[in-house]
């Protein structure tokens, strides 16, 4: 044990998890590449959790940061701040909905925090709708509508939530279901719940489940539920925190894989658009954004610092058409990790799109998760020089693979090989 586990041990919570079982400490990066105390370079497919979303050191963002530094560093939303104006009117434009408005803060938990304030308040109701093996941050009100239990410390709410079918493809009772019919039964048990509740405030939605391992309904059940919301009068909230920004390739929205019936009510996000900067944010309509009838403030959202970095970051992901390169690269990783799924019987499924992709273990011969095999294949990754991550409802069984959306074909190819060898070294 280091002396800096050591240390970390001794003033940090127990529940604060650390990877592998000698944890690194990093000391700097660049492009997709990090380094660690001992000198130890890795090739990063994680990404500090999907938030250095353009790559390490990024010069466009580092002298962003610098120069708006050395002018100011904080003023709160007491005062005009140009840079916050700037990046939400980018925002609220991309975001599709119309006349929005945006609220910076400085976490996906909190955009998921204030985007449940606003819900409940406009509805008058505090019933959440949720998605089984969902993760939403780790505030009171946040895990309070997380349907993964290994997230969700404690049962007691200010919330009553209510967990519908849909997020996970491959396991439940409606798995062996075509897509059509996968929906069609989702919608019913969403049409069944609805008629023995009052009415809730919202539906809440990661596009793609992040922590739940990378799984995600067939394209259009969001659309199919939106048509049974509007009847409610139910807002749709798209939990975009992983998957905004154009990670998923196809999209530069989770939503719009489901977008038959227009942009969410409200949009969450946080994590890339900083590209390691503290932003998270929500974008609602007007009429739902504007419902609070008391006073409001941010001391650190939309920081002068973090817009600018913001803005850089964005402006260097538009420009250089990374969503693109997402769904490029990523289409040739998700190939290459298949073939080498296809030859593991562990290997239960590799799934998902652009540069957020899983890898799904399993006890071979059997559909039982195998969180042992995922924490090898961690630590046999690392020692091959290749970071990545873990996460799925069923034990942490599923790798998680989200690299910088600047890589390369060469780096997805070196990747590819790299996890090849940790399965065949770790199974």
């Amino acid at each position: 044990m280091t002396g800096l586990h050591e240390r970390h041990l001794a003033v940090s919570p127990e529940w604060l998890a650390l990877y592998y079982r000698q944890p690194l400490e990093l000391t700097h990066g660049e492009g997709r590449h990090v380094w660690d105390a001992d000198g130890n370079r890795y090739l990063d497919f994680f990404g500090g959790i999907l938030t250095t979303m353009t790559a390490h050191a990024l010069p466009e963002v580092t002298k962003a940061v610098t120069e708006q530094a050395g002018r100011l560093i904080h003023s709160s939303t007491l005062y005009l701040n140009r840079p916050m104006v700037e990046l939400a009117e980018r925002i609220a434009a991309l975001s599709g909905i119309p006349d929005a408005r945006v609220f910076f803060t400085t976490s996906g938990t909190e955009a998921n925090d204030a985007a449940l304030l606003l819900a409940t308040a406009h509805r008058g109701s505090n019933q959440i709708l949720a998605m089984r093996n969902s993760y939403h941050g780790r505030s009171f009100s946040a895990v309070s509508i997380t349907g993964n239990k290994g997230w969700s410390p404690t049962t007691l709410s200010p919330l009553q939530t209510l967990y519908v079918h849909g997020g996970v493809r491959s396991r439940g009772p409606y798995a062996e279901l075509s897509d059509e019919r996968f929906i069609k039964a989702c919608v019913a048990d969403l049409e069944d719940l609805l008629g023995h509740t009052r009415e809730p405030a919202a539906l809440i939605a990661e596009p793609v489940q992040g922590v739940g391992g990378f799984t995600a309904p067939p394209d259009g059940l969001y659309a199919a539920f939106r048509e049974v919301l509007d009847r409610h009068g139910i807002l749709w909230i798209s939990d975009e925190v992983q998957t905004g920004w154009g990670r998923t390739g196809d999209h530069f929205w989770g939503w719009q894989a489901h977008a038959e019936n227009g942009p969410p009510d409200i949009i969450t996000f946080a994590k890339g658009i900083g590209n390691g900067m503290s932003i998270g944010g929500v974008v609602a309509r007007a009429d739902v954004m504007n419902c609070l009838d008391a006073n409001s403030i941010s001391t650190f959202g939309g920081s002068p610092v973090t817009m600018a970095a913001g803005l850089a970051n964005l402006s260097y992901l538009l420009e250089h058409d990374l969503q693109g390169n997402a769904r490029r690269v990523g289409g040739l990783l998700i190939e290459r990790l298949r073939a080498v799924g296809a030859a593991s019987e562990a290997v239960k499924e590799v799934r998902g799109r652009g540069l957020m992709i899983g890898i799904e273990l399993v006890k071979p011969g059997t559909d039982e998760a195998n969180p042992e095999a995922a924490a090898a294949v961690l630590e046999a990754a690392r020692a091959g020089g290749l970071l990545i991550g873990k996460g799925g409802g069923h034990n942490t069984s599923v790798l998680r693979i989200a690299p910088p959306l600047s890589l390369t074909v060469a780096e997805a190819e070196e990747g590819a090989a790299i996890l090849a060898d940790a399965l065949h070294a770790a199974i």
